[in-house]
């Protein structure tokens, strides 16, 4: 009896993603923000695949907080065995340490990159009373109408703060943010003609513009957007800026190899199926589905990146 049960635990190990493979505790995903986003539907996605690869219960669990760093806080303080996962914008992942002054954690040397799960980019949408058709065009208005530029984003320090500032200075123009709760209010705002123009994720303003609501004149992705390719992007417009976003899975530091490769296994897997796909591109998200290696890269390289755009724009933060 006692060789069967050691053969048991041992083949159970070799399973089972989460060890002890005897725990019948659910795998956390934590969402760093509220419930109700699309980030926290692409969560609740791919937390049902998860559930089905893993033959455990996956549950999706919205820490929110001190603009996600809580959620983040979390899952770096949780046990390294594969049952508590973090599902985060690019923000608190590489842009955080450039404009917290204490942040708690350090993303790269904190977490363990298992797969990048999708991009987005940002774009710079005007109200109907703008007669604007293109960014030259704003630009042009905006010096000629310089009590009329005010522009809305989801917050003050968000990536579209951030790119706003590199487009004003880009441009040579004086822009005067105001800074709202989410990009949902940025957006109301816009519609009913109360800010001139707003900066945020392509996919929350795609929809407003193609039922005429609102005008997109450029997206900050290197080509143009995958949903608005009558849209020039701001290279094209000959704004040399480029902003792009995306969300990623991690794990607390010191997870083992073998828990990493096999979720990253199922969160490919996931990204490939073509309803997985189909949902996220409705979201304005567009999927991709990477090595741990890859999102590695990718972490590091727009760390450097945000770092220069948070400098440029002076932002820093209140504790």
């Amino acid at each position: 009896m006692r060789k069967l049960a050691t053969s048991i635990i041992a083949a159970c190990a070799m399973l089972s993603v989460t060890p002890p493979c005897q725990s019948e505790e659910p795998v956390r995903l934590i969402m760093p923000f509220a419930a109700g986003s699309s980030t926290d539907a692409i969560a609740r996605i791919l937390a049902e695949h998860l559930r089905g690869g893993l033959k455990r219960s996956v549950i999706v669990e919205n820490k929110v907080g001190a603009a996600g760093r809580l959620g983040v806080q979390a899952v770096k303080s949780a046990a390294p065995d594969g049952n508590t996962l973090l599902l985060s914008p690019i923000a608190p992942m590489a842009v955080y340490p450039h404009v917290y002054a204490d942040l708690a954690y350090d993303p790269i040397q904190d977490f363990e990159p298992i797969s990048q799960i999708a991009t987005f980019d940002f774009a710079v949408a005007v109200a109907r009373q703008v007669p604007a058709k293109s960014l030259r065009e704003l630009v042009e208005w905006l010096k000629a109408n310089s009590s009329s530029a005010t522009y809305g984003t989801p917050g003050a320090g968000t990536l579209p703060h951030l790119f706003a500032v590199s487009f004003a200075r880009s441009a040579g123009i004086e822009l005067r943010h105001v800074p709202f709760k989410g990009s949902s209010a940025a957006v109301n705002e816009l519609l009913g003609g109360h800010i001139s123009i707003a900066f945020s994720n392509t996919g929350e303003l795609s929809g407003f513009h193609k039922d005429g609501q609102i005008r997109i004149l450029a997206t900050s992705g290197a080509a143009r957007s995958p949903f608005l390719q009558d849209v020039p992007t701001f290279r094209e417009a000959s704004y040399d800026i480029l902003g792009t976003g995306w969300l990623g899975v991690f794990a607390p530091r010191g997870t083992p190899d073998s828990v990493l490769e096999q979720l990253n296994t199922l969160l490919v897997a996931a990204l490939q199926n073509s309803e997985v796909k189909d949902k996220l591109l409705a979201l304005g998200f567009v999927p991709t589905g990477t090595s741990r290696q890859e999102l590695a890269a990718i972490q590091r390289t727009d760390f450097d990146v945000w770092a220069a755009a948070v400098k440029t724009s002076g932002f820093k933060a209140r504790p």
